[in-house]
Order: structure tokens, then C-alpha cells, then sequence
């Protein structure tokens, strides 16, 4: 549920995003692999299923930008390597990596790289969206999820036996499991219930009491209601349900005390002390990587040419920022005296290719997870895999936060000494922009304790399964609708 640059937090659909696209995600034919510093759990698992447990035909549902769905490619092919059938269901942009992952492609309309990105994305650095802005982002968001709920029906065959939904699936997926009797396991990929130990994610980071974080966590479910209500309504009556409220149908799932499997880690994010049971925090789900992937000879020659760089990208952010972007995070590390390699993304950075610019490097399309351990630091917007991503290689990070849940999860790497402080997407203009983030580079690649605090979160990092624990999930499900003898 992006909020607004320079504005209230304003909740959207969870795992929207603000409706921005990924225009540098990584090609199928070299997605995401693990890093040094953790077990591979991302290839297919040697285990098989036993022979007594039963199989389930698994569908999973995923929408949004490429961080909403490449964790659960990995997921999906540690499910299959166990004997389910897997199929994701998700946008066509991502139809390739779904299918080199080995499960099975059902299209979702709404493809968010097809959409116009929301007016808060296209406002100037550090200032407002226009009149309305607000109105049209609830909008376009509202619109999405319509689209989205017709599609999820047409998704869902009468053979599926478990049903897997992200956070912007979920309150769609809850009505196709109740008309066609279908259980399920909502999985998103950031904290969503209310609690008392910290606000919304989409609220900037900062608590405001323990009452107030569950006030506004309560407001923020509601919002969310609002812009589901249409889609609920039509979805339902496609369905042959009797009419209910998006709030109705939350609050029925959530007395019934359901498992929910969280895909983060309690490195970032301890489970709140106040959630009820059944809420569980499982660890990251990485998305899924050919065995053979390697960086491109041009980057491991740049690798091989001088000292560890300094990585630096905005991923989906920023479109259209690309030059103001590129020529600050040049002289940014210059000024530092690190080599660099900016990663073009959405806002499409670039360095020229003079002898000036010999110790900085130009990359499209390449996996963090190969990438990251390699470098000295990164910069980079803190969406939520590329924070952990981070986090997963052992080396200490300069957050940008733009919008959404970025706030959140760079005052949770700040909070873990992983991180400098961050600097808001909208304070990186003015005469400041490059001495500030010249500094914090500084301060990241020149501290021992920082690097220090990265490896030993790191190695905390790669001791959790949380693929494991979502098959130890479903496999307990297959056997209560299949129960032996």
C-alpha cells in the first residue's frame, strides 16, 4: 500500500506499489541466484515427497511489479521439486520467468509495465502530486483490482486443491476459495496486520505510540476495504456468493484464526508480540535462478579491474529521473573516491564512457543475489526484496527511500546497524544531494563495525528456510483433506 511522495502516507492495494513498473527486472534467462553468504535454497530441493503424503495441484496468485513476484518463483519450484503441481498465476511480462522456473504459466490481467505509472510517481523530487493526486493514485489503484478479480476466477481450475495468495491477491482469492470450496494460504511479503510495536508499513517508519500504530493499522485495513469494494462485488456475484463487504469477508478470515506465512525475515522484522497465533513471520522466499547463472563478462571484467564498487539503483522508482539521477550519483562517488556500477532500472541511469568514467559501469539486467556480495555497499529505494537482498550478501547499505514500504524497511536496516541513515528520495536534490550521499557512502564503506554488523546479519539470514516452512504448511494441509487410510 504505496503512500505518496510528500504526502500522508495514503494507503493503496497491498504489493502495488503505487502502480510503478520494474523496467530493468532480470530476464528469465538469468534470474536471481543465492549469495555466498547463504545455503542455496532457491533450486529445486533433492528431497522428493514421500510416497505417502498426497500430491496437491497448487495454485499461486501473484500481481504487481517484479518484486511482488519473483519471490514466489522460488517458492513455486520448491513446492514442485517436492511433488506438488505448481502454477503461478501472474502478469504476462513475467509469463518467461515462470516458466524457466518449471511451473506451469496462467495469465492475470492488469499488467502494471502495460498501466500508466500513478501521478505521485511523476511529481518533481521532493514535491506533491498535483491537485488530485490522491484521488487519481486511489483511482488507478481501485481500477487494477477490478481487472485483477475477473481474472483470478478465470485462473483457478476446478482441479485446484490449495490455493497461495500474495497480499494483492489474497482479498480477491478469499471469495474464489469460499464459492468452490478451495483451501488457501495467504503469503504476502510485508507485515499487514495491525500492531502495536510499529505503524503501518506505509507510514514512513516512525511509530506513533502503541496505541496509535494499531489505530492507523486499523485505518489502513480499512482503506484497503474501500478499494477492493468494487471488485468484491462484482467478483462475488460471478461466483453465485450471497453480497458481503471486502470488511465482512476479512473479519470472518481473521476470527477463524488461519494461518498466515509471512515472507520476511525476523532479522528485519521480529513478529510482533501482539499478533494473534497463526500469524507467522517464515523468512524470505528468493526468487528462482538457473543453476548456471553467472555475471556478465563485462561486469566480472569491470570486477576484476579494481577494488570492490559501490552498487547504486532505484529499481522500479524514478522513472524519467534518469540524467539528474545519473550525473548526482557520479559525482556522489567520485567525490568518494569509490568505483561504481549503476544499475539503469525504471529511471534509466547511465554513465558515459570517457576516460572520466572509466571507474564506473553502465549494467541492465542482473541479479542482485550474484551481484551484492561483490560489492563494497549499495544504494539503493529498500523495497522490501532488494532491502533483504542486501541484507542476504553481508554488505552494508545506503537507503534512498522513495515511497510505499521503503521507509519502513530502511529504518529497519538503520535500526540494525546495516545501514546509514536514510536519506529520502526527496531530499537527494538541491546544492547538498552529492556531498550528502558522498558522505554516507563514506561512512558505509570506511566503518569495520558496519561491515561487521552486515556479515553477522547475514549469517543470521541464512539459517532460515522460509520455503521450508511454507511446504511443512502445505503438506499439512494435503493431509487433512487427504487423510491416510
Amino acid at each position: 500500500m504505496p503512500a505518496l511522495r510528500g504526502t500522508p502516507a495514503t494507503p493503496v492495494a497491498p504489493g502495488m506499489r503505487g502502480i510503478p513498473v520494474h523496467g530493468g527486472h532480470p530476464r528469465p534467462a538469468r534470474p536471481e541466484a543465492a549469495c555466498p553468504h547463504s545455503p542455496d535454497r532457491t533450486r529445486p530441493h533433492p528431497t522428493r515427497r514421500r510416497a505417502d503424503r498426497p500430491m496437491t495441484k497448487i495454485l499461486i496468485t501473484a500481481a504487481g511489479s517484479y518484486g511482488d513476484i519473483a519471490p514466489y518463483t522460488g517458492l513455486g519450484a520448491r513446492l514442485r521439486a517436492a511433488g506438488h503441481e505448481v502454477a503461478l498465476a501472474t502478469h504476462d511480462s513475467y509469463a518467461a520467468l515462470v516458466r524457466a522456473a518449471g511451473l506451469e504459466f496462467r495469465r492475470l490481467p492488469a499488467d502494471p509495465r502495460t498501466r500508466p505509472a500513478a501521478t505521485a510517481d511523476t511529481a518533481e523530487p521532493g514535491r506533491p502530486p498535483g491537485p488530485g493526486g490522491n484521488r487519481d493514485l486511489m483511482r488507478q489503484a481501485a481500477a487494477f483490482i477490478k481487472e485483477l478479480g475477473g481474472g483470478l476466477a478465470d485462473a483457478a481450475r476446478e482441479d485446484t486443491g490449495l490455493l497461495l495468495l500474495s497480499a494483492t491477491t489474497a482479498p480477491l482469492g478469499h471469495h474464489l476459495a469460499e464459492a468452490r470450496g478451495i483451501p488457501f494460504l495467504d503469503l504476502p511479503l510485508v507485515p499487514g496486520a495491525p500492531t502495536g510495536d510499529f505503524a503501518p508499513v506505509v507510514s514512513g517508519g516512525r511509530s506513533l505510540g502503541r496505541w496509535g500504530n494499531r489505530a492507523a493499522g486499523r485505518l489502513s485495513l480499512r482503506i484497503v476495504d474501500r478499494l477492493y469494494a468494487d471488485a468484491t462485488r462484482e467478483l462475488r456475484a460471478r461466483l453465485g456468493l450471497p453480497p458481503a463487504t471486502p470488511r465482512t469477508v476479512r473479519r470472518r478470515a481473521e476470527t477463524s484464526g488461519r494461518p498466515v506465512l509471512h515472507g520476511f525475515s525476523e532479522v528485519l522484522v521480529p513478529r510482533p508480540t501482539d499478533w494473534r497465533p497463526g500469524l507467522d513471520v517464515v523468512g524470505n522466499w528468493w526468487p528462482w535462478h538457473a543453476p548456471d547463472d553467472r555475471l556478465p563478462p563485462v561486469v566480472e571484467d569491470f570486477l576484476a579491474a579494481g577494488p570492490p564498487p559501490v552498487f547504486l539503483g532505484f529499481g522500479s522508482m524514478a522513472g524519467g529521473e534518469g540524467e539528474r539521477l545519473s550525473t548526482l550519483a557520479a559525482a556522489a562517488l567520485r567525490r568518494a573516491k569509490v568505483r561504481g556500477i549503476l544499475q539503469s532500472g525504471w529511471a534509466g541511469l547511465s554513465v558515459g564512457h570517457t576516460s572520466a568514467d572509466a571507474d564506473l559501469l553502465t549494467i541492465g539486467e542482473v541479479p542482485h543475489a550474484l551481484l551484492f556480495p561483490r560489492m563494497a555497499a549499495v544504494v539503493h529505494h529498500c523495497g522490501a526484496g532488494t532491502a533483504a537482498a542486501g541484507v542476504r550478501a553481508g554488505v552494508p547499505t545506503i537507503p534512498v527511500p522513495v515511497t510505499a514500504d521503503q521507509p519502513f524497511w530502511a529504518a529497519r536496516l538503520a535500526s540494525l546497524g546495516v545501514a546509514t541513515a536514510p536519506i529520502p528520495f526527496k531530499e537527494l536534490s538541491g546544492d547538498r544531494a552529492v556531498a550528502r550521499l558522498s558522505q554516507a557512502i563514506t561512512q558505509a564503506t570506511a566503518a569495520p563495525a558496519r561491515r561487521d554488523h552486515a556479515r553477522a546479519a547475514a549469517h543470521r539470514l541464512a539459517a532460515e528456510d522460509g520455503a521450508g516452512e511454507v511446504l511443512k504448511a502445505v503438506e499439512r494441509l494435503a493431509e487433512t483433506a487427504h487423510p491416510a487410510g
